[in-house]
């Protein structure tokens, strides 16, 4: 008879969480901490899995976890400030009395939506049946599909990256202590390097001189910060060929017609 068929369990749930810079956490539901594989799962009653149904078919698994705010472990800074975002979740249920029995993997997914309130957050996590949601196919498109750099864009980036220091922020508008090449970083990424957002990446949507539009406003730092940017592209078929010289590994179809084709007539 295993564990969770005694007519009296030992149940505990437990949450480990992956984020995409490596770092991972562990909670536990039960009123003391847990050590299961060497890995310690803190114990966090006020966490709590909303109701979890397992099944057969194909259809999305979507479950909310709700808990209590710590500085220690999740901070409402760190989730405001995207760290969590995408992070890896799987809930299992365990026997707290005995640390070498069987885990029960109740869902596996991703961070989806996170939301902060009186001092509490909850997420939603998006299980791994979403992926038979994904179009098996791309869209065409007019713009490359592709991402500066990666796999199939195959533009190298090392001299496409260089170090600067912040020396002003306000919101959106982030201000260089040198001025950078006018256009090479539109659609491009800033990444700090220290301070309080070492290790956040920000979407750069155009910028003048030595001031940078981000996508998104930045929260207040102490200045200077060290930074890394990284050129971006519009993708476009005529910045692929002038600029990167790569339209061989254009992913885009430029020269489709449109569904403007439909409205034509002859003359």
């Amino acid at each position: 008879m295993t564990w969770h068929t005694r007519d009296l369990t030992t149940l505990a749930f437990v949450w480990r969480i992956e984020r995409g810079d490596g770092i991972a956490i562990g909670f536990t539901s039960h009123d003391r901490d847990l050590v299961r594989g060497g890995f310690v799962y803190r114990a966090a009653p006020g966490m709590v899995p909303s109701a979890i149904r397992l099944s057969d078919g194909l259809d999305a698994d979507d479950i909310e976890l709700d808990g209590a705010l710590t500085s220690g472990a999740i901070s409402e800074g760190d989730l405001l400030a995207g760290r969590w975002d995408g992070a890896a979740l799987s809930v299992a249920a365990v026997d707290w009395s005995d640390p070498q029995a069987e885990a029960i993997v109740l869902v596996r997914g991703h961070f989806a939506s996170v939301a902060v309130r009186d001092g509490a957050f909850s997420v939603g996590l998006r299980g791994l049946t979403q992926l038979f949601d994904r179009p098996v196919a791309e869209a065409t498109s007019p713009s490359c599909r592709a991402v500066l750099g990666d796999e199939r864009c195959r533009v190298d980036l090392r001299g496409r990256r260089r170090r600067a220091e912040v020396v002003a922020l306000d919101g959106t508008s982030v201000t260089l202590s040198v001025a950078p090449v006018d256009g090479v970083l539109a659609f491009g990424t800033l990444r700090w390097i220290d301070g309080d957002h070492a290790g956040l990446s920000a979407r750069i949507t155009g910028g003048a001189g030595a001031v940078l539009t981000l996508g998104e406003p930045a929260a207040p730092t102490a200045l200077p910060c060290a930074v890394e940017l990284v050129e971006g592209c519009d993708r476009q078929l005529a910045t692929c060929a002038t600029r990167f010289v790569n339209v061989a590994n254009f992913q885009g179809e430029p020269h489709l017609p449109g569904n403007d084709l439909l409205t034509r007539y002859a003359q």
